[in-house]
């Protein structure tokens, strides 16, 4: 697998380009770069147009013509965003596996052939030949003298028709050979164009062939593809991280949604007969509000929608959508980045609703997705799930609270070990506003529970932990178990974090519930954020276990 980080500095945009091969990544970033470069193209232009017309008015007929025609373009852009989620229903399918191939055929000319000159006619001794008088017969001296200018002429011309003979001969064979380097460099570059399209539609099957066998890599990038394929105003970052878990078919998007700054903010544009001038009519404040809202609920479904329609092969099973924000804090001055929407949907539940006739809003609730009551105070929530914060996820080696060694693995480590680490991270946690965490039962079958006490006036309270340190996905029947101590301790919140991953049925069963589920890449992010580092590497594990066993096995046969 192959990677590359593109940016564009003016737009601000940043994208990770997964693929197969080193082709795919860089036709890739290529392809994307040539967007980029002319959505910013675009908008100069748009913005050079836009001062021209508004500035430069010759009569009042100009003026109410360019009135009515940036009043036309104003509330186009408006209708754009007002429709995002039916242009997409109406749009459908964008894009087959074949068509991503490269077909263009190889349109540069032939090269003409040589356009060779054609060489004079040699000169013949008789055209020069001088008549004969009857003196001339008669007076050897004259006739010599006619013979010698005769011979002196022809020899003259001769001599002149080999040089440009030889000229032109000289010229036609670098025109035959001109041609034929034109013909050998446009070969050479027919033939780069067709090995370039097989390398691509190599680079294409390779990506299909990994994609069918459910490859994290080859799904994420897929879909990353399809998801830069959907047309938003060039205004809308288009930007989106994703992770794909082929042990439970969950694709995990973090996506990034405009801010408010991005919506059109011209209604209409009036043209004043007594100034001659052009007056730009502002949207209304409760109009953007508004607007804003509903364009990041038709975002989400938009962007559900379009995930699960290009999967023909159902790879994915569940998606979480979280949406993120780039904002200034006005309060600070300081850019923030904040998830603010999350929802994590089933196939079958996305399938039964009828898109073009839902109100986003309301059906992104009836979900159970997860918002503020207004997007547009960006109030940050805790995504339903997140996605890892390590590019390489359970892999990469780290150190554990400074006691434990890099080469232990969490997924196997010593149960004890394991209780006390669980311990340790909830308590310098809770510990920031003042709480405290106590183990109150352990087994060693990798389990722990423990209680918490946050002092938070209104998000505080008891909080009951449980951990299970398992290579495998972690089913419903572990978060019923959570949802029951939960109310058996009469606690206000219960958390499930494990080294491993959950089932889309978990994550379903939690909705709604006082539950919070983390996986093993959430938990190698918690430890980060407190100073430390770990390392979780599930086939490792198993391969331990499965040597534990057969040691053990051997030891009863053999004792």
């Amino acid at each position: 697998m192959f990677e590359i980080r593109i940016q564009h500095p003016e737009l601000k945009a940043f994208r990770l380009i997964k693929g197969v091969t080193k082709a795919d990544v860089e036709l890739k970033a290529q392809a994307q770069m040539a967007i980029w470069n002319q959505r910013w193209t675009r908008q100069v232009n748009a913005e050079r147009t836009r001062v021209n017309r508004m500035s430069r008015l010759n009569d009042r007929d100009q003026g109410r013509a360019q009135s009515l025609s940036l009043s036309t373009e104003a509330a186009s852009q408006i209708a754009r965003v007002e429709s995002l989620l039916k242009t997409s229903l109406i749009r459908g399918r964008f894009v087959e596996w074949e068509w991503l191939k490269d077909k263009t055929p190889f349109s540069e000319p032939t090269v003409a052939p040589p356009i060779l000159k054609i060489p004079p006619v040699e000169p013949q001794p008789d055209e020069f030949a001088l008549p004969l008088t009857i003196f001339d017969k008669i007076i050897p001296s004259l006739k010599a003298k006619k013979l010698e200018k005769t011979n002196t002429a022809y020899n003259v011309a001769h001599s002149n028709w080999q040089a440009t003979s030889n000229n032109i001969a000289d010229e036609n064979k670098k025109e035959v050979e001109r041609t034929k380097r034109l013909t050998e460099q446009r070969a050479a570059r027919q033939k780069q164009h067709a090995d370039k399209q097989l390398e691509q539609h190599f680079a294409i099957e390779t990506a299909r062939e990994a994609f069918l066998a459910k490859t994290p890599t080859a799904v994420e990038s897929f879909f990353s593809d399809m998801l830069t394929l959907s047309a938003y105003p060039d205004t809308f970052p288009e930007e989106a991280r994703l992770q794909y878990q082929s042990d439970t078919g969950t694709l995990l998007v973090d996506y990034e949604l405009p801010n408010i700054t991005a919506l059109p903010t011209i209604k209409e544009v009036k043209y004043i007969a007594t100034r001659n001038a052009l007056q730009e009519v502002p949207a209304s404040d409760a109009w953007l509000k508004r607007t804003y809202d509903d364009v990041l609920y038709q975002i989400a479904l938009r962007t559900l929608h379009e995930l699960f329609i290009h999967d023909e092969t159902a790879v994915i099973q569940s998606i979480a959508f979280n949406g993120w924000v780039r904002s200034i804090d006005k309060a600070t001055g300081a850019e923030t980045h904040a998830c603010i929407m999350s929802i994590h949907v089933q196939r079958p539940e996305f399938q039964e609703i009828r898109l073009d006739q839902v109100e986003p809003k309301a059906c992104f609730r009836k979900l159970k997705g997860v918002a503020s009551s207004k997007l547009i105070e960006l109030t940050p929530i805790r995504p339903v799930i997140s996605l890892s914060h390590d590019d390489e996820r359970f892999v990469d080696p780290y150190a554990v609270l400074g006691s434990v060694d890099e080469r232990i693995n969490l997924a196997s480590m010593d149960w004890l070990d394991f209780e006390n680490l669980i311990r340790e991270v909830f308590e310098k946690e809770f510990s920031k506003n003042g709480g405290e965490v106590k183990i109150t039962q352990a087994s060693r079958d990798g389990g722990v529970d423990a209680v918490a006490f946050d002092p938070d006036p209104i998000r505080g309270g008891k909080i009951v932990i449980q951990a299970k340190r398992y290579t495998n996905v972690v089913g419903v029947s572990a978060v019923r178990d959570l949802y029951g101590t939960v109310h058996n301790e009469g606690a206000t919140k219960g958390i499930l974090v494990t080294t491993a991953t959950y089932g889309p049925d978990a994550y379903e069963f939690a909705k709604g519930k006082p539950l919070t589920l983390l996986s093993g890449s959430e938990l190698l992010y918690l430890l980060e954020q407190h100073g430390h580092k770990g390392k979780i590497d599930l086939a490792e594990a198993k391969m331990e276990y499965k040597e534990s066993q057969r040691q053990a096995a051997q030891h009863s046969v053999n004792p």
